[in-house]
């Protein structure tokens, strides 16, 4: 299936996004030798819509941070960086294909990109292993000490699944 640019777009920001939550730690000493949490490994998003087939897409991230404050890098089959997303309280910024675009909040950033909101609060509180409630969506943490996590989004439309792999 071959994407149109639109929404090829749409589904790699709506995977970063829903990503900015769901991974199980693993910490790495950064540069600056302060302790960071590193997520990293695998992602799918599935989602519904009124085509014929619905939109997918997968990729490997690493992701830093919480959701008030933090980093997202999405990356190609290959290995390329495909997206930065960064965010703190006042701010988010992707860079993806040598643009950069800025919104006033990481909620802003998502409802651009994807046309809805996306409980990032709950996505941090299922990486962390707890399986908070939140309107619309429910997630799936049998597997989370195998390195899996599925959340989906029931309400509103259209329908959306994630599915992590992480790296242990």
């Amino acid at each position: 299936m071959r994407l149109q640019p639109k929404a090829a777009c749409t589904a790699v920001l709506f995977a970063a996004l829903l990503l900015t939550g769901c991974a199980i730690p693993k910490k790495d000493s950064l540069s600056d030798s302060s302790e960071l949490t590193l997520w990293r490994g695998r992602l799918a998003v599935r989602i519904e819509s009124d085509q014929p087939q619905p939109l997918s897409f997968s990729a490997s991230f690493e992701l830093t941070g919480s959701p008030s404050d933090g980093e997202l890098t999405l990356y190609t089959p290959l290995g390329n960086t495909a997206a930065v997303l960064t965010w703190n309280s006042q701010t988010a910024v992707m860079r993806a294909n040598g643009a950069t675009r800025h919104f006033e909040s990481l909620d802003a950033l998502i409802r651009q990109a994807v046309g809805t909101d996306v409980p990032v609060t709950a996505l941090f509180a299922w990486l962390a292993g707890d399986n908070m409630t939140t309107k619309g969506w429910s997630a799936d943490l049998t597997e989370h000490a195998n390195g899996r996590i599925t959340a989906r989004r029931t309400d509103p439309a259209p329908l959306a699944e994630l599915r992590l792999l992480l790296e242990k």
